[in-house]
């Protein structure tokens, strides 16, 4: 599958990409998934932290889609996705993170498979006004033995609660990051990537 927006080619089969960067520089692409329910900011974040233009698929939400789409507890949402999202980010000289955003909705999951093939690791992200939300990702990446973070979108005006109450709230394993971030701000995007992949290399590490 090529991106418009890529200066790679990415096929999904492998878990990393080595392609050669504009000065000739070889670089390593991993391919990471941004996860979570409807409204909780995954194309958000994938645009905040993205240093290409981020290319998306969203479509205006619909009365049609009303009867099967729970937008309840996003009533001001007007948009959403339905395939993906995609946005690169270098992290450091020869290694560039290749982003997928998924969508959220329980009728698009069956493209969840697809995405998660060569994923070395996903951040799922989580509004504490609604943590059920983020159930199915999390039980999608444990049962694939797929490495992820949560992190939580403190939304302005919401309460914010310590990283072990949520854990504890999800039932997380006690090796799986929890972290605070405002999905608006390359800062905290970054910092969760960064953790998610050093997160994922500790996984894959023999013990």
């Amino acid at each position: 599958m090529a991106f418009a927006h890529s200066d790679a080619h990415f096929d999904g089969s492998s878990t990393s990409v080595p392609f050669r960067a504009a000065d000739g520089s070889a670089t390593i692409a991993l391919k990471i998934l941004v996860a979570g329910g409807l409204g909780v900011g995954k194309t958000t974040l994938v645009g905040a932290v993205s240093e290409i233009r981020p290319l998306r698929t969203e479509e205006r939400l619909s009365e049609l889609g009303r009867p099967v789409d729970d937008t309840s507890a996003v009533a001001a949402k007007r948009t959403t996705t339905v395939a993906m999202d995609f946005g690169r980010i270098d992290l450091r000289p020869g290694l560039a993170l290749y982003l997928f955003g998924t969508p959220g909705q329980d009728r698009f999951w069956f493209v969840w498979d697809e995405l998660a093939t060569g994923s070395v690791g996903a951040v799922v992200l989580a509004d504490t006004r609604r943590l059920a939300d983020c159930f199915p990702s999390v039980d999608f990446f444990e049962r694939r033995g797929l490495p992820f973070v949560v992190a939580v979108n403190c939304f302005e005006g919401t309460e914010v609660f310590d990283v072990e109450d949520v854990r504890a709230a999800l039932d997380l394993d006690p090796g799986v990051p929890v972290l605070l971030c405002d999905a608006r701000r390359r800062e905290d995007g970054r910092e969760v990537l960064i953790r998610l992949v050093s997160h994922a290399a500790e996984s894959r590490s023999p013990r």
